[in-house]
């Protein structure tokens, strides 16, 4: 069995070896440094200064789907659930992930190519839809986000000034919406 020398024994040279670590002590008059994460101009208090009408609203895969289930035009439902003119816009995330989908999903295929629909190119690699949609409203601060899944929802939560479009009793509802917009409160 091979030993291998230590790095402070004594039978090396002087230059190979290995030098005792010196802790340095903390002055604690010094001041500390820590990183903040600069908020946009846009965001005044937890309030979006971009959103207003004409909103643009970037819709999910499964809201067309569950929309299509609960029987309601999505055009005319937001602008119910809005009062003001709405855009739905779609990446070609969600596009690609309802072409994938396959012929049962064939409906919202044919909504979602709905000339209404502002069609927003993506510039990332990979097709994740819920990746897309999150850095996009990261960037951009003048969407609302319209989805039902959960795991989306939660991760937009976590972005300040971001509105979500969900569904509930066949109609849709607006969460984090500021008041001066005129938005429904229920």
């Amino acid at each position: 069995m091979k030993r291998m020398l230590s790095l402070r024994d004594q039978r090396l040279k002087e230059k190979d070896r290995l030098k005792p670590k010196k802790k340095e002590k903390k002055d604690p008059s010094a001041l500390k440094e820590r990183e903040v994460p600069q908020h946009p101009s846009c965001l005044f208090f937890q309030y979006n200064t971009q959103l207003g009408p004409p909103y643009h609203i970037l819709v999910d895969t499964n809201f067309i789907n569950f929309s299509i289930k609960a029987k309601l035009d999505l055009v005319q439902s937001m602008m119910d659930c809005l009062y003001a003119k709405c855009i739905p816009c779609i990446t070609d995330c969600v596009m690609a992930e309802i072409e994938k989908l396959g012929q049962k999903y064939r409906v919202a295929l044919r909504i979602a190519k709905d000339p209404r629909f502002e069609r927003l190119p993506c510039t990332h690699k990979g097709t994740y839809a819920d990746d897309c949609l999150v850095q996009r409203v990261t960037q951009h601060k003048c969407y609302i986000v319209a989805t039902v899944d959960r795991d989306l929802k939660r991760r937009i939560r976590k972005i300040p000034g971001v509105p979500i479009m969900y569904i509930s009793n066949h109609r849709y509802n607006i969460e984090r919406m500021p008041d001066d917009y005129g938005a429904p409160r229920f």
